[in-house]
């Protein structure tokens, strides 16, 4: 009889065990709905209440396997807050995996080369992941760039990722610079690359555009930039028309034909390519540029050159504007 129960004892331990590393390392749940099923853990959350939200959700079968294999583990002491996408019938063992790591579903907010800081801080404000309210930064204080944010990050937080990413860029750019520039500060840098970055969307024209500024404030020219006048009207956002007569002619800080130097702040957010082609632009004569109609630009480095690229370009606009009409 002793022997019989020692046997008992013996199947009931090892069918325990069984379950314990079948529970652990085998198939989990089928999600409930569609091939994954999102767990959001908050910050601050121990382990026991991890394993509550992982069982609630249907991720786990047994809570208190999840907290005895945690802390067997030594992952108890570095499970990580934020939003994970469960993978049906995902092991315990992979979610516990996953959560020690912190592999959080990480989600982007896109801040194009020549946004403004508005346009940027709306984007911001559009996402339905992150928290709480946020001013848009000065503008030109944003690096153009992809940023990963995870739910439940305040907007502010990764507004402020945005400019000291846009600080360490400039900050390294500034320090290797050409010498002699004709501006003083890196915020008159910044200014003068929205500038590039707006008057060109082909990158390998960046570097040409601001040796025409550059040199055009040597030359103590003003700068006549298209782009600042837009900026003076409409604080960047797209007119969604040319330019009018009245709009060149008319007064503002902004309009680079009526004034001279650079525009009292940047008129966008600029990236790094414009930031180091006007801290390092290359050596040239040329003071002008006009469209080519091709998407790109034609330079020269005198009025008369310049005289009979704009006179072509007018025919362009006329060739453009006869194949509508025909239509």
């Amino acid at each position: 009889m002793a022997g019989k129960a020692v046997l008992a004892a013996l199947i009931v331990v090892i069918a325990a065990s069984g379950w314990v590393v079948w529970t652990y390392s085998g198939p989990g749940p089928a999600a409930r709905q569609g091939p994954a099923t999102t767990v959001i853990l908050e910050h601050g959350s121990g382990v026991a209440q991890i394993a509550r939200d992982l069982a609630k959700a249907g991720v786990i079968r047994s809570s208190s396997l999840f907290i005895a294999a945690a802390k067997l583990s030594g992952a108890g002491r570095s499970l990580k807050a934020g939003e994970y996408d469960v993978p049906s019938h995902a092991s315990m063992a992979r979610i516990l995996g996953d959560i020690r790591a912190g592999r959080v579903v990480r989600h982007l907010i896109t801040v194009p080369e020549g946004w403004t800081s508005e346009m940027a801080a709306d984007a911001v404000a559009r996402s339905p992941v992150l928290t709480g309210q946020a001013e848009a930064p000065p503008e030109g204080a944003i690096l153009p760039d992809s940023y990963q944010v995870e739910r439940g990050e305040a907007r502010a937080a990764v507004l402020r990722r945005m400019t000291a990413a846009q600080d360490k860029v400039l900050a390294e750019l500034w320090a290797s610079r050409q010498p002699d520039l004709p501006f003083r500060t890196p915020e008159e840098a910044v200014a003068l690359a929205s500038i590039v970055e707006k008057e060109t969307a082909l990158p390998a024209e960046r570097p040409r555009i601001a040796a025409v500024y550059i040199n055009r404030l040597r030359a103590g020219m003003r700068l006549e930039s298209d782009p600042t006048i837009i900026y003076g009207v409409s604080k960047g956002r797209p007119l969604g028309r040319g330019i009018s007569r009245a709009e060149l002619t008319t007064l503002t800080p902004y309009n680079t034909y009526l004034v001279a130097g650079l525009p009292p702040t940047p008129i966008a957010n600029p990236g790094r390519a414009s930031l180091a082609a006007v801290l390092n632009p290359p050596k040239t004569t040329e003071l002008f540029f006009v469209a080519d109609g091709g998407g790109g630009h034609v330079f020269s480095s005198t009025f008369a050159e310049h005289e009979k690229n704009v006179a072509r370009w007018r025919a362009v606009e006329r060739q453009h504007a006869a194949a509508e009409s025909g239509k």
